[in-house]
């Protein structure tokens, strides 16, 4: 399976800059098409981003799908961004929009400065389990993150045995630096069965919240360690609130009524969609 690698800096500071300004343009009731259409032309231009908005937004146009235009692009978008954006066009799920573009927000941010693997992890382990978005698809996403070497990976891909019979603070106490160093106090000769990698930090504060919610963990590491906070939107009740959810809804429709409509005619030039050629494969 392709992955994308870790991009450079400028790129996460582009995609921090395009997920907050898509967020801002659906809250005035703009149409993800034509912010799609028009937002690329503010994007740095030394960077891939703007060809990959491009792709966006002629995937958006043949599906009426969001998710599938970042999953066609592995090489750029991590397979978490193109699952976390998935869950929010899915109809069965209550995870909205603007959440999730805050989080991509957010995590993009985060990776343009100085992410840790930890710091990154715990964001989006708290993302998954905050919202509910499924922990045997959303550890798979996670653990294809290119900024993963395989000792996270292989910890990553058995959370889904552990997590709700393990505590998620002995979790990270476990396979943490100061858990050796515990136990080499009275065995000089211990040597931990997987390598730790969580740090000492990270050691102390999962101890010091063993047996609490771990919402108390995921809060103190944000405090003590700098790690990102996930947004944490209220539900507004209004009407006004409840009307633009539904015309954005029968907006969504309409584009997917009217792509319907263009197959069954055949009259839809799908050689329009092929990927930009400075976003395809090496191979």
């Amino acid at each position: 399976m392709t992955t994308a690698p870790v991009l450079d800096r400028e790129e996460y500071i582009e995609q921090a800059y395009f997920f907050r300004v898509f967020r801002d343009r659906l809250a005035d009731n703009l149409s993800s098409q034509d912010i799609l259409t028009r937002v690329h032309e503010e994007l740095l231009s030394t960077t891939r981003l703007p060809y990959a908005v491009q792709f966006l937004a002629t995937e958006l146009k043949h599906t009426g799908l969001l998710g599938s235009g970042f999953a066609k692009l592995p090489h750029y978008f991590t397979a978490f961004q193109a699952y976390v954006i998935n869950q929010a066009e899915s109809v069965t799920s209550r995870f909205p929009m603007p959440t999730a573009l805050l989080v991509l927000e957010r995590e993009a941010a985060y990776k343009a400065e100085k992410p840790t693997r930890p710091g990154l992890f715990v964001y989006q382990f708290e993302t998954i389990a905050r919202n509910r978005l499924g922990y045997l698809d959303g550890f798979g996403a996670i653990a294809a993150d290119p900024i993963y070497d395989a000792n996270w990976r292989a910890y990553i891909n058995a959370l889904p045995r552990q997590v709700g019979d393990v505590d998620f603070c002995d979790l990270v106490y476990l396979r943490s630096e100061l858990h050796t160093m515990e136990q080499r106090r009275t065995n000089p000769g211990f040597e931990p069965r997987s390598p730790s990698i969580f740090g000492e930090k990270e050691g102390k504060i999962a101890k010091a919240s063993r047996g609490r919610d771990p919402l108390y963990l995921f809060a103190a590491l944000q405090r003590q360690l700098g790690y990102p906070e996930i947004p944490r939107f209220r539900e507004r009740d209004d009407a006004k609130t409840k009307i633009d959810v539904i015309l954005t809804k029968l907006r969504e429709l309409e584009m997917r009524i009217k792509l319907t409509e263009g197959e069954l005619r055949g009259n839809i030039d799908l050689s329009q969609f092929g990927k930009p050629d400075l976003l395809k494969d090496d191979d």
